[in-house]
């Protein structure tokens, strides 16, 4: 069993600004440890989480691929997840860099078909567009979850990008809850993009059906 990653260095105060690791973290790190032999062997070059908040998922990453040229990049809007999400990583003796930005701004372009490893918890809880836009303007916890309607704005927008991101043999991982329409983002990522999805985890947390998508190229063997 693969240890969840040390938070011990974030405390109460941390997390009244970044979103404390919860089921929905738990169910990704599950799925991961499920996939590790397999993404050891397929030897990530670049891993890319999107929205990394504690950056507990990208050094349970790190971890499941040891000592290697892997370069660990995270984004958020919140500059409170950056300043976590890089301590995060040294206190388990992963380098993980940390950028300040929206989704997969500025890095899109550079990372054009680049990505071995894509990771997105995304804002899933339905609330009503404007709650969710304030969210991500305001930059702050509330941009962890406020998903706008059916949750889905935040993660219809890294949708369209995800193509243009994974490599020949990239994964993408993506939590999502039954309210989301799993089978609709799947047939929709089949349809538009050609990646073939699959639900690599599921289970009920309180009253929430928690899912992880896995997302490979449709000729991808891994």
């Amino acid at each position: 069993m693969i240890p969840t990653p040390d938070l011990s260095h974030l405390k109460g105060e941390d997390y009244k600004h970044i979103y404390e690791p919860a089921e929905d973290t738990f169910i990704l790190l599950d799925a991961l440890e499920e996939d590790a032999d397999v993404l050891r062997k397929t030897r990530p070059l670049i891993c890319l989480e999107v929205g990394s908040g504690s950056g507990c998922v990208s050094a349970f990453v790190g971890t499941i691929l040891g000592p290697s040229t892997s370069l660990y990049l995270t984004t958020d809007i919140n500059p409170y997840a950056c300043k976590s999400t890089r301590a995060t990583g040294r206190q388990n003796g992963v380098p993980i860099e940390p950028v300040l930005a929206s989704l997969t701004g500025p890095l899109r372009a550079r990372l054009r078909h680049a990505v071995d490893v894509l990771l997105f918890n995304p804002p899933y809880v339905p609330t009503d567009t404007d709650e969710a836009d304030d969210a991500q303007n305001q930059a702050n916890i509330a941009g962890a979850w406020a998903g706008g309607r059916d949750g889905m704005e935040v993660t219809d927008i890294l949708l369209e990008q995800v193509e243009g991101l994974l490599s020949p043999k990239g994964r993408f991982y993506l939590v999502a809850v039954k309210q989301n329409d799993v089978q609709g983002i799947c047939d929709r990522m089949l349809t538009r993009f050609a990646l073939r999805g699959e639900v690599a985890l599921q289970r009920r947390a309180g009253r929430e059906h928690l899912y992880v998508l896995r997302f490979t190229r449709q000729h991808s063997e891994t």
